[in-house]
């Protein structure tokens, strides 16, 4: 039987940083919500057989979204931390998904992906051993601090990324490994940390820079910027 790839978002947070009363996958960007931004690209993918939206108990918002009745997503209860959405999300695709099926993790605010940059990640990985992310090797000049924020050391970043999402593994893999890590007490903060923890190694998939998280109140217009510029509004 062939693999199939479903799509994983996380969107319990509160987005706390926004320093907003919305929570940020529920703001505003270009006349929509940064969660349907960030949805459109995998539902309307022919190759994602299906998406999970992992949601707090007491979201008020997701009803009225474009995407709350379609047919190719459906909602799993939010947990406290990510790692808790995303193994919530992996249960809700039992007795539809195999456990070799690949599963694409990926923020519910990061609304900027690329489909070209979602597509090479999938080419690259179909094939994998261990799965993958994408991300951007590091060009600025990184600092470790020290105490007092000051400076400790400057750390070599020839070796060093960005992880970005989407993350992408077979669900089998990464069920085990969310499991272990929690186990252990390890609230891992993406799921490559987890696949890490069981001594592989993912592969890196480099994409571009405009695949930005909204954290912050002025990500917003520079994600309506990136948007702009990709023709997708």
């Amino acid at each position: 039987m062939t693999t199939r790839l479903w799509a994983i978002l996380p969107a319990a947070g509160v987005g706390r940083r926004m320093g907003s009363a919305v929570p940020k996958q529920y703001l505003e960007l270009a006349s929509r919500t940064v969660i349907e931004h960030t949805l459109e690209l995998f539902v309307d993918h022919a190759r994602i057989a299906g998406v999970v939206v992992a949601l707090g108990v007491e979201d008020g918002y997701w009803e009225a979204t474009a995407y709350a009745t379609h047919p190719k997503v459906r909602r799993a209860p939010g947990g406290a931390e990510r790692c808790h959405s995303v193994l919530n999300a992996l249960a809700a695709l039992d007795g539809q998904a195999d456990a070799d099926d690949w599963v694409l993790v990926h923020d519910a605010a990061r609304p900027c992906l690329r489909l070209d940059d979602l597509e090479r990640l999938i080419d690259g990985l179909l094939d994998d051993d261990v799965g993958g992310l994408l991300g951007i090797p590091v060009r600025d000049t990184m600092k470790r601090a020290g105490s007092g924020e000051r400076i400790d050391t400057t750390v070599d970043r020839s070796s060093l990324w960005h992880a970005y999402t989407p993350q992408m593994f077979r669900l089998g893999l990464l069920r085990r490994a969310l499991h272990e890590a929690l186990e252990a007490g390890d609230l891992v903060t993406d799921d490559a940390s987890a696949i890490e923890r069981l001594g592989l190694a993912p592969r890196l998939i480099e994409g571009h820079a405009d695949n930005i998280k909204i954290t912050r109140a002025e990500d917003l217009p520079l994600a309506h910027f990136h948007l702009q510029r990709q023709g997708r509004i």
